[in-house]
């Protein structure tokens, strides 16, 4: 079967996952998160691109991403993907790769829908129950996003800074926004946009992005919907 072609429109948000290989885990001690992170901020200035929000998981790592060019996330994945396995191989003298097939990627519309994915990546390790408050996990930019720590791997979203021209106020609005827990159906609705590498947004942006590619973003019902188990996700 063909591979799907991707979303390569520059200026336009891009909801990343990448995991590991039989859901087992692609980093083993803080020096992997910490040499992951440096290897994301190089690839993403090398090619371009702006990362607005991630989380590095036990056995996957999600980004939300804007590329200023249209093959930008595919070039940045790549490299960082391919540097990565080569120091963790050399670390730990093992061979093969860490990730399960190429990385997926969604388009997200900007708006309550931006946020609402930046939410989505920072709470993964509270979902998860490794972390009670998201600001405990070490390993994600709501440190930044939240509470205005250094993160020199964040380019903020221009619909992020809207929230307040004052960074301390603009971090409180955003905390602001996490106490509540996100719907199960709009979580469902990111997994399966995600996962079937389509559009989170609204119907006018879907039809807008149609309209420019030609293609699908959306996916038509057949038959009954699934249930989401919750197990493979977070």
């Amino acid at each position: 079967m063909a591979r799907k072609p991707r979303f390569a429109l520059p200026g336009y948000p891009q909801h990343i996952i990448q995991r590991g290989l039989d859901r087992q885990a692609c980093f083993f001690a803080a020096e992997d998160y910490r040499l992951y992170l440096e290897l994301m901020q190089e690839a993403a200035d090398k090619y371009d691109c702006h990362v607005h929000a991630y989380v590095l998981m036990t056995n996957h790592v999600h980004m939300l991403v804007t590329p200023q060019q249209s093959l930008g996330v595919s070039f940045m994945m790549q490299r960082l993907a391919q540097r990565y396995v080569r120091a963790i191989n050399r670390t730990y003298r093992r061979t093969g790769t860490l990730w399960d097939g190429r990385y997926k990627a969604g388009l997200v519309d900007t708006g309550r829908y931006l946020l609402t994915c930046m939410r989505y990546i920072e709470l993964n390790p509270v979902r998860a129950n490794m972390v009670t408050d998201p600001a405990e996990y070490a390993w994600s930019s709501y440190r930044h996003n939240g509470q205005g720590s250094p993160d020199k791997v964040i380019k903020s979203h221009p619909f992020y800074i809207q929230l307040d021209k004052n960074q301390q106020n603009r971090c409180a609005a955003y905390r602001g926004m996490f106490p509540t827990h996100i719907e199960s159906d709009v979580l469902n609705e990111i997994r399966n946009t995600l996962n079937q590498e389509l559009v989170l947004g609204s119907g006018t942006f879907r039809k807008q992005v149609e309209s420019m590619l030609g293609r699908q973003t959306e996916k038509k019902p057949k038959g009954r919907p699934r249930k989401d188990n919750g197990s493979l996700e977070y």
